[in-house]
């Protein structure tokens, strides 16, 4: 087998595109324009959208300027930003100067934002050129990536499959070439549940790392819920462990317009290589192939000089639940009043069944679960300090089938207990990063099928250097996954 470096990846697929590492540095060296590789993109974009649907609105004419105004940059010999040229994509639930911000329905499709979000700020600034936006569900709420507005998302691995939700636009942009890294955001796992199924690497970032600020939502529905103000965070999806750091660190500037973010920089102590394997027994159940793959993940990093053994974090069923106290009643109470009228039986649906799956939820267990967190949290930073990196699973099945979530409220309760190792990352603000590192045998449904499968690299809040670093000797021991052509 041929390594997949990302010269052959690029070449195997026909995309044109290198990661984003190796392009913005051939840019910045003058080796190639920021003109050439915008036009790859678009010439990508207009091959293999067709068949995926990821991106629902094209910036072709936008992005040629912003190229041009890049090559002329470096021509009048201006220092380049560390995404100098790179074409990327952003979600539809972001806001982006001039576009419609519409959320994947058709109560936004006219809200067209007159700023950019933050995170969009920091990517623009950082010399990334923005090709298109990428398809979402409905209010970013699903994890299957479909509305009645722009239409499904496919997988390029699997058409029968999810392509994961909500940042799957995302997802599958990259690895079907489209371009090397794309924005996505994570309030459940939205950044690392599309990056799994796809074969990509894909950062939720700590708490308060990266700015965002939708100006449009600000005006029109106040200030952001308190499960976003907790959770909801900003993160890149990209080819490899360097784009998505690549990626963090042009997002991770703070902004005013985010009282989360704060202005200095973290100086990271001298950490032990330390990690501990989260066994399967941890979980309510777990897929031979997905324990599989976070076994492999652990002997690699055993094989690269860390110190690994195996142990399991506290509190895992009540954080799972907590997800639910703290996010639900939030999600209910702000959806339900416009979803007959969205338009979108499936968002109805399956909102109906997240419902019954976390039951009957009060106000005092929801305040109750705000206050129990920080105990939590406490005992984890402690178990963080022994071992600065955990390695678990993203979820705990491979990829669904498409539109597995309104078969029935049963199901719909097990894609939930199978995602929980992400929800309890996401309550407890720390930073997840998804390693692509096998193929599956198997769906979730058990049919045959070869699907990808990432690991989840956790570390203390704000040591996304940690996650890096463990997520870089992982991936060193196999090809890149992506990008491939649509099958």
């Amino acid at each position: 087998m041929e390594q997949r470096t990302p010269a052959t990846v690029a070449r195997n697929s026909g995309s044109g595109q290198a990661d984003a590492t190796d392009l913005s540095s051939r840019i910045a060296k003058g080796e190639l324009s920021a003109a050439d590789a915008t036009e790859a993109a678009l010439a990508r974009i207009e091959a293999v959208n067709p068949a995926l649907n990821a991106v629902v609105q094209r910036m072709d004419d936008e992005a040629r300027t912003a190229a041009a105004a890049a090559d002329r940059a470096v021509a009048a010999g201006r220092e380049p930003g560390p995404l100098h040229g790179v074409p990327i994509t952003v979600k539809i639930n972001i806001d982006q100067k001039g576009q419609a911000t519409d959320n994947g329905t058709v109560l936004a499709r006219d809200t067209i934002a007159t700023e950019d979000n933050p995170v969009v700020a920091n990517l623009r600034r950082a010399g990334a050129i923005v090709v298109g936006r990428t398809n979402a569900p409905v209010y970013s709420m699903r994890w299957f990536t479909d509305n009645t507005l722009h239409g499904p998302t496919f997988n390029p691995w699997s058409r029968d499959h999810t392509v994961g939700g909500s940042s799957g636009g995302a997802a599958a942009s990259v690895a079907s070439g489209m371009v090397p890294l794309a924005h996505g955001n994570d309030i459940g796992g939205s950044v690392r549940y599309p990056a799994a199924c796809n074969g990509l690497s894909g950062l939720r970032p700590s708490y308060g790392r990266v700015p965002s600020f939708n100006g449009t939502a600000a005006k029109g529905s106040g200030p952001g819920s308190v499960a976003s103000q907790l959770m909801a965070v900003q993160g890149p999806i990209g080819l490899s462990v360097r784009d998505v750091e690549l990626g963090f660190t042009a997002m991770a500037v703070p902004s005013l317009d985010d009282p989360r973010t704060m202005p200095f920089v973290i100086t990271p102590k001298e950490t032990p290589r330390r990690a501990a394997v989260v066994p399967e027994s941890a979980w309510p159940f777990c897929h031979d192939d997905v324990a599989r793959a976070v076994f492999e993940a652990g002997e690699r990093l055993s094989r690269a000089g860390w110190d690994v053994v195996e142990a399991t974090p506290p509190n895992l069923t009540e954080l799972y639940r907590m997800w639910g106290a703290i996010v639900v009643p939030e999600l209910i109470a702000t959806l339900e009043p416009v979803l007959d009228r969205s338009g979108d039986e499936n968002i109805v649906t399956s909102v109906g069944f997240w419902k019954q799956a976390f039951g009957q939820v009060s106000m005092a267990d929801t305040i109750a679960a705000i206050a129990r967190r920080h105990g939590i949290l406490r005992e984890w930073l402690h178990l963080l300090e022994e071992f600065p990196v955990l390695l678990m699973p993203v979820s705990l099945m491979p990829a669904f089938p498409r539109l597995a979530d309104v078969q029935s409220a049963e199901m719909t309760s097990h894609i939930m207990q199978a995602q929980s190792p992400m929800l309890v990352i996401s309550v407890l603000g720390l930073p997840g990063l998804c390693v692509p590192v096998t193929m599956s045998k198997t769906g979730a449904s058990g049919e045959p099928a070869q699907l990808p499968l990432g690991v989840q690299v956790v570390a203390a809040p704000w040591r996304e250097d940690m996650c890096f670093a463990a997520g870089a000797d992982i991936e060193a021991a196999q090809p890149l996954f992506c990008p491939i052509d649509p099958k």
